[in-house]
């Protein structure tokens, strides 16, 4: 397989069988176990032509035997279902100040994971070499070898170009900007290697990890600052530079003048993201640090606590009602530092979008805290990953490479 960054390859209209089994291989990515017969009846195929192209699956070792169906007389047939045991995914999420590396099945199952303290503000380098080091060891600890990767996704705290893979003027991301991060780890690793922000993976993560049903979902990180990842249909939507979500930096009435990094007044991230929250709360008199702080004051009952989370809660219900009228989410979860034990901060969400969103957008919306927690951004990573390597067309020209190889 080619490394990419994600573009897939061109599909060969002219290729035999073998190139379009991609495509049969869809149909089993449910896990779900069936005989040939049952494939040729879902697709219409001969079943010649779907025993041939199990057999280049089976081949590649993405799909295996799963035992035998009940019989009608004669041999029992042989059921056949996706083994994501075949390869594994390197999935990392660097945060400002740590870096979470696991190693995962194509199943999104997290085979061996660590956390290690790490400031972004290293530059590129240093905290790519972490990453690879220990994406080294996690593969020894799983007893797995570096031959069984299908691909590496990146989650990084700032602006991606993700075509690219280039961090676009990240703010806190000092000598990032415009650094070629697939080429980079693409000398170590000759492996797919896809990198996005890290709230577009987060909702990826949660999405495929606790709704996998809901095609119109949305994900909101309120940490340090505030973003969304939009997913419509079942797709992710990046926009047309990447910067999709970008929800800290919408207005809010309120702070008309209050000065937000960016230059502007009365963005949502200078009224209800962490360190914002904090400084309203010492403006009060109450001792806080970080926000951890006003979580920890708001389990114990400090009413000054509560009250800062439900109006920075409110704030981000007047953006997120705004949201609700036009993409019409059936889902939106909040997670990141703040949201993931922040109850009271999706109870002024829940106050302001139910009041000021149409009943029909409502009528079945919720509004949930992350279950994902702080895993979302390592199972999106891996599903980012996973997405594209299992796509028809990746598919189809592992499965030529299998076949000119064997």
């Amino acid at each position: 397989m080619t490394p990419a960054t994600g573009k897939l390859p061109a599909r060969d209209a002219d290729a035999g069988n073998l190139s379009r089994a991609g495509d049969l291989f869809q149909l089993l990515r449910d896990g779900r176990a069936r005989t040939r017969a049952e494939l040729a009846v879902s697709t219409g195929l001969a079943r010649s032509t779907v025993a041939s192209r199990i057999d280049a699956l089976m081949l590649s070792g993405l799909v295996g035997p799963a035992g035998e169906a009940l019989s009608s007389g004669g041999r029992p047939p042989s059921r056949f279902a996706f083994n994501p045991a075949a390869r594994l995914v390197l999935a990392a999420d660097v945060g400002a100040t740590h870096v979470i590396v696991a190693v995962t099945d194509l199943g999104g199952n997290i085979l061996a994971e660590h956390r290690l303290a790490q400031q972004v503000a290293d530059g590129p380098e240093a905290v790519l070499d972490r990453v690879l080091s220990q994406g080294q060891e996690l593969l020894a600890d799983a007893g797995r070898k570096v031959e069984e990767l299908a691909g590496v996704g990146i989650g990084l705290p700032g602006p991606v170009e993700h075509d690219t893979g280039r961090p676009v003027k990240p703010p806190i991301m000092p000598g990032w900007d415009g650094f070629d991060v697939v080429g980079y780890v693409q000398r170590s690793l000759s492996v797919p290697v896809l990198v996005d922000n890290d709230v577009n993976i987060m909702a990826l993560g949660e999405r495929a990890a606790n709704w996998p049903e809901h095609g119109n979902f949305f994900f909101v990180k309120v940490a340090t600052g505030i973003g969304s990842g939009i997913i419509s249909s079942g797709e992710l939507q990046r926009g047309a530079n990447g910067t999709a979500g970008d929800l800290g930096h919408v207005q809010v009435a309120r702070g008309h003048d209050v000065l937000c990094a960016c230059g502007n007044y009365g963005c949502l991230e200078a009224l209800a993201s962490g360190p914002a929250i904090v400084r309203a709360l010492r403006g009060q008199g109450v001792e806080v640090a970080k926000g951890a702080d006003v979580l920890r004051l708001a389990a114990d009952g400090n009413l000054q606590a509560i009250q800062a989370l439900r109006q920075a809660g409110r704030d981000i219900g007047e953006v997120l009602a705004t949201v609700v009228n036009l993409l019409n989410p059936s889902v939106i979860v909040v997670g990141g530092s703040m949201g993931e034990a922040g109850e009271h901060l999706v109870a002024g969400i829940r106050e302001v979008v139910y009041r000021r969103s149409p009943p029909l957008a409502t009528s079945h919306l919720r509004i949930v805290l992350s279950m994902a927690g702080g895993r979302a951004a390592i199972l999106g990573a891996s599903q980012m990953v996973t997405q594209y390597v299992l796509s028809p067309a990746v598919i189809e020209a592992t499965l030529a490479g299998t076949a000119i190889a064997g």
